[in-house]
């Protein structure tokens, strides 16, 4: 697979490219006994000057065919064909950053295992291997619901679990700032997309402390500050495996545009508490214009909670 180039990089292809056809249209123009005659070596006489410019020229031409296929072939090795369409196609800001304002799906795995719930869970083959001491990442869950599900008494879900939940995710982007807001208990994160550091002095979180920089046209989310808390819905699927990150946990989030209706979203989870290294799986986003209309629904965690703890009543 062809690694993507970014903008910086299409813009250097070009400029070899024309310099190439440049050369080509210099070594046409240039007059046949400057380009063949040796220093020092004169051509006298009508007929050493015909065979000169009949040499020169037929040289001109290889030359210059040489240049163009040259510029031709660096353009096409380099950047993947359909790419200037496929960019020219996905939605822009005024300033020609990409523009991930509008409404999406979840985050989707693109194969792999699923929950036995709606939303979507990490593939355990992508993990890095624990390290020794990274046992703490697999809890059983205890029969205390305070522990099994916190979001049975409106805990937050936290960061990734709360992003891979089954409910619509609207973004919203200016110059200096791209939002984050999740249908599912209204999680909301603001990424400052201008470069700078992350915070000091905060208090762990369960959403942690975003920043974001460009990479051509790919915006990359820099996530750390984190408390203790769930991974992701495993234990829907295998109570055993309550899959708990430390408060060490850096997430590195890679979004762009895959084509006019799909985002591609890789997170990376580096958790140097538990894993040997960082390890990172890819998902996709679809855009959901047809959502824009209504919106994200309102969701109020307490309002007709009929099961506060686990404990169902009748409505």
């Amino acid at each position: 697979m062809r690694t993507p180039v970014s903008r910086r990089e299409t813009r250097w292809i070009a400029e070899v490219a024309h310099a190439l056809v440049r050369a080509a249209s210099r070594l046409v123009s240039t007059p046949c006994w400057r380009m063949h005659s040796a220093p020092g070596v004169a051509r006298s006489g009508d007929a050493a000057r015909t065979s000169a410019c009949a040499t020169s020229s037929l040289g001109g031409f290889f030359c210059a065919s040489a240049a163009v296929l040259a510029a031709a072939m660096l353009t096409g090795l380099l950047i993947p064909a359909g790419v200037n369409a496929q960019s020219a196609k996905i939605p822009r800001t005024s300033d020609g950053k990409p523009d991930f304002s509008g409404t999406f799906e979840w985050p989707k795995s693109i194969g792999g295992p699923t929950c036995k719930c709606s939303a979507t869970i990490f593939d355990k083959s992508k993990f890095a291997p624990l390290k020794s001491g990274g046992e703490p990442f697999f809890e059983a869950r205890t029969g205390d619901p305070q522990h099994d599900e916190p979001r049975e008494f409106c805990m937050p879900a936290g960061f990734p679990s709360g992003m891979l939940s089954a409910n619509a995710v609207q973004m919203v982007q200016n110059k200096n700032y791209l939002v984050i807001v999740h249908e599912f208990q209204r999680m909301t994160r603001i990424v400052p997309m201008d470069g700078r550091p992350h915070r000091e002095g905060l208090e762990p979180m369960f959403y942690g402390d975003p920043v974001g920089h460009w990479e051509g046209d790919t915006l990359v989310v820099e996530t750390t500050n984190f408390k203790r808390w769930g991974l992701d819905d495993y234990y829907y699927t295998e109570p055993k495996e309550y899959r708990m990150h430390s408060e060490a946990l850096r997430t590195i989030e890679h979004i762009k545009w895959k084509d006019a209706s799909t985002v591609s979203y890789q997170l990376t989870i580096d958790d140097p508490k538990i894993f040997e290294g960082a390890w990172t799986q890819d998902f996709e986003m679809k855009a959901r214009p047809d959502w824009d209309k209504m919106g994200l629904f309102e969701y109020i965690c307490e309002e007709n909670n009929r099961c506060p703890g686990g404990r169902c009543k009748a409505p």
